[in-house]
């Protein structure tokens, strides 16, 4: 995988992401917040886990460490954006420093459990990416019990976009 073809797996997770983000905004807060039962409880603590995710995999990409954002969630959808926004700032300006052959070394991290693992940047990051559309579904399918319109985030309709 070249750094041309994660910048643009990240684009499209962003663009993504920010589809979801605006959709949310329609929603009356209780449904947001309202547990449904999903494997992190529902909407606002599934975007906590996928928000989360993108935050603790790039402290892990550049050798730092920080708490999850679990442990001290934002309290509401505007909150969690903006932590979601500084993140793919930072993301995009890392990827701006990294080059092709950065991209196919390794780095170690240590995982929640506390074990010490060796990644693949490239790989770890197309992990991130399919992680965010795993929990973007989730979002959707929750969106849709609640009578909600959620937004179409496919691959595809983003390169069409893009196009224009």
């Amino acid at each position: 995988m070249t750094l041309q073809e994660l910048k643009s797996l990240h684009a499209y997770s962003s663009w993504a992401d920010n589809r979801i983000f605006d959709s949310l905004e329609a929603l009356p807060s209780e449904q947001y917040l309202r547990n449904l039962g999903s494997s992190h409880g529902g909407i606002h603590g599934t975007m906590i886990h996928l928000v989360g995710a993108q935050k603790i995999w790039l402290e892990r990409f550049k050798g730092e460490t920080g708490p999850f954002l679990a442990t001290d969630p934002p309290e509401s959808l505007a909150a969690l954006k903006r932590v979601w926004e500084k993140v793919g700032y930072d993301t995009a300006k890392w990827l701006g420093m990294l080059n092709d052959s950065k991209l196919n070394g390794t780095f170690s991290m240590k995982n929640l459990k506390g074990e010490t693992l060796t990644q693949i940047f490239w790989q770890a990051f197309q992990h991130l990416a399919n992680h965010s559309s795993y929990h973007r579904g989730q979002v959707v399918t929750m969106m849709r019990q609640l009578g909600a319109q959620p937004p179409t985030t496919d691959m595809i309709l983003f390169y069409m976009e893009s196009r224009k």
